[in-house]
């Protein structure tokens, strides 16, 4: 299955691995996806989309055991204060359920910021933008392919 994000990464000729694992409604969180596919947690990325108060829809990637920092994600983003956008609003802005949510291929290209401790591996997981799904790849090809930065983040 080729999901749109993998599309993409395959347009811009970014080397990845898509893995698949078995998807239940009660494990979608990154914790839970490390498990399932073998792979160490903090090279498993979540991607968590914010409202700053002054640059509006921001897209955070950290990884899955960590907490984003607010007030670090507003130094980095150039805002005052973010907050994290309601569930039901996921969708219309990314085109991504929970659980679901690629930095790559959104339905807009946001703002994003990836924590900066991606660069300590060769290779890191996100989210192929569907459930069951993860795409393996070096973090420096991810930051080109969403036109983000690295930054602080937890």
């Amino acid at each position: 299955m080729k999901t749109n994000a993998i599309r993409i990464l395959e347009s811009l000729r970014i080397a990845h691995e898509a893995i698949e694992y078995e998807v239940s409604e009660d494990e979608i969180d990154a914790m839970s996806v490390a498990r399932k596919i073998g792979a160490d947690p903090d090279c498993v990325f979540k991607t968590l989309v914010a409202r700053g108060d002054r640059t509006g829809v921001c897209v955070f990637v950290i990884p899955g055991p960590a907490e984003l920092h607010l007030k670090k994600a507003a130094a980095a983003s150039g805002n005052k204060a973010v907050e994290m956008i309601h569930l039901k609003e996921l969708l219309p802005l990314t085109g991504y359920i929970r659980g679901g949510c690629s930095p790559v291929g959104m339905k807009k290209q946001y703002p994003t910021f990836i924590d900066e401790t991606a660069q300590l591996f060769d290779a890191i997981h996100v989210s192929a933008g569907v459930r069951g799904m993860q795409v393996r790849l070096s973090p420096g090809e991810l930051l080109g392919a969403v036109g983000g930065v690295y930054a602080e983040l937890i």
